[in-house]
């Protein structure tokens, strides 16, 4: 049993990456003394905000009398702050549509411009010398999924995986639009004359994919967590989505054992040297060939 699927059905939080304040938004309008949101502000598909307006419309004695926009629109002036300036998204912004965000330009600009906008560098530590950022899941066929503002979750190749296979020469991804299902076949790479599937880490709608890497695909060998992003997907249910995926300290554990295992196929009887911490090797299937494309792949991304 792999160490992905030994966190089955335990429980985790919803880690969202570069969001700045964590507050529910209902605690932020005032409706409720203390909430902090664990679902990277997905409030469409938050069980907590469901819950919310459900006791609402049952008007029960007790409960709140007024939701979150409800509150909002009460206030004057400057008071009335966009919900996107009260969750950290952006600096300063008023809202001008009565806190109906469904239709609201501004809204939708930011929905469409934020999945292309180029990425920082992210935190990363080291295991066994290869690179691991510290706030991303990763699915055990060596994809990564980082979940951003509005439980969005972008996704990538990891480290590993770049080095396995070497400099890759094309990668097909998915269309706009296209369904993706978690372990299933998401995407494409090439190299040379051999093609390897690759896992999708999640499952949901593709909503933007990198086009920059479909034009220079070796970017993702050079900034695999950054630059060299593959797709984006709207989930269908984010922690659903999560549940499955290694993250913190069961991801080292994870990428130490798949160093080993990369280390008795590649040097048989000196699997402790991954340990040492030496550098790895930057092009595995082009320093040993000889071990077979299939065999590589099929062992690493599971496929």
């Amino acid at each position: 049993m792999t160490a992905a699927k030994n966190t089955i059905g335990k429980k985790k939080k919803v880690v969202g990456f570069n969001i700045l304040e964590n507050e529910c938004i209902w605690m932020k309008a005032g409706v409720i003394n203390f909430k902090l949101c664990d679902n990277a502000y997905d409030c469409i598909n938050c069980e907590f905000d469901k819950a919310m307006t459900k006791a609402l419309e049952k008007a029960k004695e007790g409960k709140i009398s007024e939701s979150w926009r409800q509150s909002m629109r009460k206030k004057v002036g400057e008071e009335r702050l966009c919900r996107h300036m009260l969750t950290g998204r952006v600096p300063f912004k008023l809202c001008h549509h009565n806190f109906e965000c469904e239709t609201c330009e501004f809204d939708q600009s930011l929905e469409d411009i934020e999945p292309q906008e180029a990425l920082g560098e992210t935190r990363v530590h080291q295991v066994y010398g290869y690179l691991v950022p510290d706030d991303y899941y990763f699915h055990d066929g060596h994809t990564w999924a980082r979940v951003e503002y509005g439980g969005r979750i972008r996704v990538g190749l990891d480290d590993f995986a770049v080095k396995l296979v070497g400099p890759v020469d094309e990668f097909i991804l998915p269309s706009l639009g296209a369904k993706v299902r978690q372990t299933e076949p998401g995407l494409r790479l090439a190299r040379e004359s051999n093609e390897a599937e690759v896992l999708s880490p999640v499952e949901g709608t593709v909503i933007a994919v990198n086009t920059k890497i479909m034009k220079e695909p070796r970017i993702t060998n050079k900034r695999p967590y950054s630059d060299g992003w593959l797709y984006v997907v709207e989930p269908r249910r984010l922690k659903t989505n999560l549940r499955k995926l290694l993250f913190g300290e069961e991801t080292d554990k994870w990428m130490q054992h798949e160093v080993e295992k990369l280390y008795s196929i590649v040097m048989p009887g000196h699997e402790r040297l991954a340990a040492t911490g030496g550098k790895p090797i930057e092009d595995v299937y082009g320093t040993v060939p000889e071990i077979g494309w299939k065999k590589l792949v099929g062992e690493f991304f599971k496929t």
